[in-house]
Parts: C-alpha cells; structure tokens; sequence
C-alpha cells in the first residue's frame, strides 16, 4: 500500500468514524510500510497508538486489506527519532495489558502545590466530618482501589481541601514511585484550553490518562462548560477502566450540580459520596483548642480566660477557616498589647467577625435536619417520590426554609428537585394547618426549629 492509497483510505475512515474521532485519532496517524504481512503505522505518542489498536485497528485493517488483501495485522509505532516503543494492534499480538498507558515521567506533571499544614495529624475528626475522615485514610493506604471515585462535598471551610491534600500527603510518602496528580477543577480546564489552543490535545490526554491518582479540587467549577465536561468524562472513564483512583471534591452532591451534564453526573454518583456536615459545637470547640496549642508555639507566655473558646466555638458556627482566622488575629492582638485574652478583648478584637458569623440557617442545613429528625435519606426526601413517609417530611422542610431563611418560594423550589414555587406553598399552607391540629407536629417543629438555631 502506498502514501497516496493511505490519503484515499482516511478519507473512507472519516466517513465511518466522524469527524472528531477522525481529528483526534485517525489523522495524526502516518502510513510506514509493509512487511511480512504487517502494516505499519507512525504515531506522534504510545498513547494515541494504544488507543488507536483497542478502539479502530479492526475497521482500519479490514480497509488496509481493500487494498492488500496480504495484510494480517497492524503495528502501530512511535517513529526511533522520538521513541523506540511499538504498539502492536489487537489484531495481532500485544505484550501489554489492554488498556494500559505507559507512564508518563514525574517531570512531566505539574500539580497543584500542596499545603504543609494540611495532614491528617492536623485534621480534627468530630461526628460531622469522621465518614469522610475515614474514607480519605482508606484511599490514602494506596491499597486496592475499593470506591471509585472517593467523592467529598460540603460547604467552604468544612475540610474538604485539606483532606485532599491530606491524602495527596500520605499516598506520595507511602508510594513515591506512583504518580499522583492534584489540581482544581479550574486548572484542568485551563490546562484543557490550553493544549486545545496550541494544538496539543494528545499531550494532554496521554499525561491526565497515564496517572495512578487523579485528584481534581471544586469540580463544580466545569459545570456548564461542555467541551472540558466532555474531555473530564473521557479521561474519568479511562482511568476508571485501567483501576486508577480518582478522588473529587466539590461544594454539593454530584446530583445537585447545576448545569453538569448528566453523564458526568452519574459517573461521580457510582462510588462512594461523602457528605462533611457543617460542624457541631464540640468539633469547633476541639478545633479551637488544637490550634491554641499551636499558637502557644509563637506565642509562649499566651494567656487565655475560661469560656473565651467556648463562647468563639458558639457564635462562629459556619466556617471553619473563619475561626481559625478569628483565634490567630486574637492571639496576635493579644501579644502586641500584653494583655490576658479575655471575654472583653476578644469582643473588641473581633467585633467584625462576630457580627459577620451571626447565624444564617441555610436551606441545605434545615434538609439535613429535618432529614435526619425523620430517618429519610436527603435524596428521598428532596427527590419526586410522592409516598406519605416523604412528602410529609418535605413539606416540613419546605415550611421552615420559608420561616427561618431569607429565600423566596422559586428558590426554595429549585433547592427541592426543582419544584414549582405553589408546590412550596402548598407545602407551607398544609404544615400551617396540621401545626394546629396535630401536636406532634407542632412538637417536631419545635425541636427542629431549636436544633437549627443552636
């Protein structure tokens, strides 16, 4: 076969594979020659080249063969002047395992920088977040991979990054030899964009598809952007498909994501999804107490009242790096002015932050509760099931999300499966009327309503 009988072949293929599959895979290729009844192909990457033998070496022989019929297998290999390695087809024999990649060099991946303070020594593990804590220690033994992908969400300054970096951590002290790779959501896309823009679209897929661990921070950053959604699918199924583990953070449940496309959806739903609850009292409290012993590092004569933690643990409730923020300016201020942290210097100090953190109850927050207070799982009682043992839960829901946020009806809607706004008031209407006929109801209510503003 000859250079000009290739040209007219791709030209069949084009019209068979399409024009994206022929972009990527099937014109970067270059007919080599002929010999002892085997085809031989030049590839830019092994990558492409293994890709190309498990996914179109059947349909490019059976055209090959159109025009000699003495062809038996396809070799498709990566010319000596850049790499020696071949890649046989699957049509005839391969030493390799199918599906695998050859490793791309350490050199070769620039990951997110890693932040030293966040190990899991480091980590304060309470009700709230000890699920999470648990299956990030798992998938940081780099044993086999048992959840794929480890999925972690929650609100900001619950943890998540620095499990994530905890586990990144640990895997490169237990395994240096593997190849672990963590970025935000919005580095991959940038780094998406780039090889799109300079023509290197093979790079990049050889490199985030030759990795052991791929770790990807906020992934609901690429919501609404199809075309890196599209290529995050792929190499999520890539990875997938040669056992590699992948481990996503993001700020809500993959099914709560607006604008992901469905299929990205439900490839992050088949692992293990992990919720970090917003942090309960004791939690914060431990927290606080940890960091003090930190701070007694820099500050060695470091002298606090009784009740001051407690009373920061109590009204900064919602974020985690706020408080630690809080304590660190406290202890700064208190060394600089000599004084004893006490009740009056830290409501000085901190006025801003105290009045900033006055509690806001979130609709999330109360579907938790409420959840919990009657042993439903969040997705039932959010989703379109319409049985009395959910709908009845829902509307209590729905009622405080009215009572206790600053939400209108359309967006308490849309936080319950997107549902219409005279669903929501319906609901509303409904617990009204049973809250003075039913005094379990009204019970409910009330223990709910105490348990949110605690």
């Amino acid at each position: 076969m000859t250079k000009e009988q290739w040209g007219q072949l791709r030209q069949r293929l084009l019209k068979t594979v399409g024009q994206n599959n022929y972009k990527n895979w099937i014109e970067p290729i270059e007919f080599g020659n002929t010999q002892d009844g085997v085809a031989t192909f030049d590839v830019p990457t092994n990558f492409l080249g293994n890709y190309v033998s498990q996914n179109f070496a059947d349909l490019i022989l059976h055209e090959v063969r159109q025009e000699n019929p003495t062809v038996r297998r396809l070799r498709f290999a990566v010319p000596s002047h850049v790499n020696s390695t071949a890649t046989p087809a699957r049509t005839g024999q391969s030493n390799a395992p199918r599906g695998a990649s050859p490793k791309t060099p350490r050199s070769g991946l620039s990951t997110a920088p890693l932040d030293a303070r966040f190990t899991f020594d480091n980590f304060i593990v309470g009700k709230p977040n000890e699920l999470a804590h648990a299956a990030a220690k798992r998938v940081a033994e780099g044993g086999p991979v048992t959840f794929n992908p480890l999925f972690l969400y929650g609100g900001v300054g619950l943890g998540k990054t620095h499990l994530m970096h905890a586990i990144a951590h640990d895997l490169r002290l237990r395994r240096p030899e593997i190849n672990v790779l963590y970025l935000s959501a919005e580095q991959f896309m940038y780094r998406f964009v780039q090889a799109l823009r300079d023509r290197k679209m093979m790079d990049f897929k050889e490199i985030f598809r030759s990795v052991d661990v791929l770790m990807v921070d906020d992934v609901q950053f690429i919501a609404g952007k199809g075309s890196t959604q599209e290529e995050f699918f792929h190499t999520f199924n890539a990875l997938v498909d040669q056992n590699k583990q992948i481990i996503i953070s993001g700020d809500r449940a993959p099914g709560e994501i607006k604008d992901m496309e469905e299929r990205v959806k439900s490839r992050l739903q088949c692992g293990l999804v992990v919720d970090l609850h917003p942090t309960d009292y004791e939690l914060r409290l431990g927290i606080l107490q940890s960091k003090v012993e930190q701070q007694r590092k820099n500050y060695p004569g470091l002298d606090i009242s009784d009740g001051v933690l407690e009373f920061l643990a109590h009204r900064i409730s919602t974020n985690v790096r706020v408080l630690e923020g809080a304590l660190t300016r406290l202890c700064a201020f208190a060394s600089l002015v000599g004084r004893e942290i006490d009740m009056e210097l830290t409501q000085d100090c901190l006025s801003d932050v105290l009045r900033a953190s006055e509690r806001k109850i979130t609709v999330e927050e109360i579907q938790r509760k409420v959840s919990d207070h009657y042993n439903i799982r969040l997705s039932d009682m959010i989703g379109p099931k319409r049985l009395r043992s959910y709908a009845r839960p829902r509307q209590v829901a729905m009622y405080l999300s009215k009572k206790m946020t600053s939400r209108s009806l359309p967006e308490i809607g849309r936080r319950f499966g997107g549902r219409d706004h005279t669903t929501v008031m319906h609901g509303v209407k409904r617990i009204e009327e049973l809250k003075i006929q039913d005094g379990q109801i009204a019970e409910d209510l009330e223990l709910l309503r105490r348990a949110l503003e605690e």
